[in-house]
């Protein structure tokens, strides 16, 4: 019983992971793996230091104070409430729709009822919309912790079974890539690894309604430790598709395809490859659980962040403005692959880049306002916080810059 009720407790967290653990690492962190071996684990982690004070910022704030990210922001001055506004316009749509077309990819593999992923994409579309409309934020949450745990462990299985059938030494010199293609892929890859700083917004407005749930009390130390929880699981899964990427598909001469439907086969094939083709119904089912995941998860948060904003610019309530959000995003979604549905990689990529060079802006944002006199101060950063903060914002400002001028 103990160890249900401490489940229950669990929530944004993995609802994080569940975000994060999607193209980041099925897509980008297998293609790591494919081209650069073992040489990018040094990115890995080295991002997820970085980016871990900001995303932990959006739970500590929300829990400590009551109220969410947006609304520290518009504290701060309307400007950086406007200015999240307009750049959560310009990248909703492109991620949403980066998300469901390897997600529509993968059901065609899996269901193989029709291989358009248009199809696939607006049927997927319509069915997370029906599921938030009946079970909102508490389905989001119960559904999270079946899909990570089964995902984690099937994952580091694979891994195992992998590294066992595969007789041959690896390399494990770490890699600066070079030439504007390396370097465009790297700061693809670190846009979304583990995943966009905005999602500490998301973090916050689920830490919100998770403390509604007055069966379990979610204080800022239980919501600290289930935000731990949540990140390390998206570090180690993003290691184990990085390790699997370089085992199997390293000096395979094997190219990823850029169709959502053509690359699933080959994602499936990474593990079936190794795992045997028996195995084959029960990995397309975990990658495409996956990614379902991370489409609801997206399709919920987005809109719940505009909606919020909006009220807050406005100074209004609105009954049905997150269904009309919801509605906007869904919409858009599938106009934009409808233009760029014959070449996902580049779709992911313009998603990434632009998540990576927005970072900063989130990153010194939740700063200034989890260091400032809106946040109590038995919950402000300590200086070991503070000093991986400075040094986080530091290394995403040079990043974009040094990237700006490779181009």
């Amino acid at each position: 019983m103990a160890r249900i009720n401490w489940l229950k407790k669990l929530g944004p967290g993995l609802l994080f992971a569940g975000a994060a653990i999607g193209v980041s690492h099925l897509v980008q962190s297998t293609r790591a793996g494919a081209d650069f071996g073992f040489g990018l684990i040094w990115a890995l982690v080295l991002i997820h230091i970085v980016k871990y004070p900001f995303f932990q910022f959006g739970p500590r704030y929300a829990t400590a104070t009551g109220e969410s990210l947006l609304d520290g922001y518009k504290r701060l001055g309307k400007g950086v409430l406007i200015t999240y506004f307009i750049l959560n316009i310009a990248t909703m749509f492109t991620i949403q729709a980066a998300v469901t077309i390897v997600t529509a990819g993968l059901a065609a593999n899996l269901f193989g009822i029709t291989t358009n992923p248009i199809i696939w994409s607006i049927l997927i579309t319509l069915i997370c919309v029906t599921l938030l409309i009946v079970g909102k934020y508490k389905l989001l949450d119960n559904l999270m912790k079946i899909i990570i745990i089964t995902l984690t462990l099937s994952t580091i299985i694979a891994l195992i079974i992998a590294a066992y059938n595969t007789p041959s030494t690896y390399n494990f010199t770490q890699v600066l890539p070079k030439g504007s293609v390396e370097i465009g892929f790297l700061i693809a890859f670190l846009g979304w690894m583990p995943a966009p700083l905005d999602i500490s917004i998301w973090q916050s407005l689920w830490a919100i309604e998770k403390q509604k749930d007055k069966s379990n009390e979610f204080t800022t130390k239980q919501a600290i430790f289930d935000f731990n929880i949540g990140f390390v699981a998206t570090l180690i899964l993003g290691i184990c598709f990085v390790s699997l990427g370089a085992i199997v598909m390293n000096h395979s001469g094997e190219i990823f395809s850029g169709s959502a439907t053509q690359f699933s086969k080959q994602l499936i094939s990474l593990y079936t490859e190794n795992l045997g083709s028996k195995t084959t119904i029960f990995i397309a089912a975990a990658a495409f659980t996956t990614m379902f995941s991370t489409t609801i998860t997206t399709l919920d948060a987005s809109p719940r962040a505009m909606t919020k904003t909006f009220e807050l610019l406005t100074k209004k309530y609105y009954k049905n403005m997150y269904w009309f959000w919801i509605s906007f995003l869904a919409i858009g979604t599938i106009s934009i692959l409808v233009f760029f549905m014959s070449e996902m990689g580049v779709l992911i990529k313009i998603a990434t880049i632009l998540s990576f060079l927005t970072a900063p802006f989130f990153a010194i944002i939740n700063y200034i306002l989890i260091s400032g006199k809106h946040t109590p101060k038995k919950w402000r950063p300590s200086i070991f916080l503070k000093i991986m903060s400075w040094f986080g914002i530091l290394f995403l400002i040079s990043f974009s810059i040094w990237y700006l001028f490779s181009l």
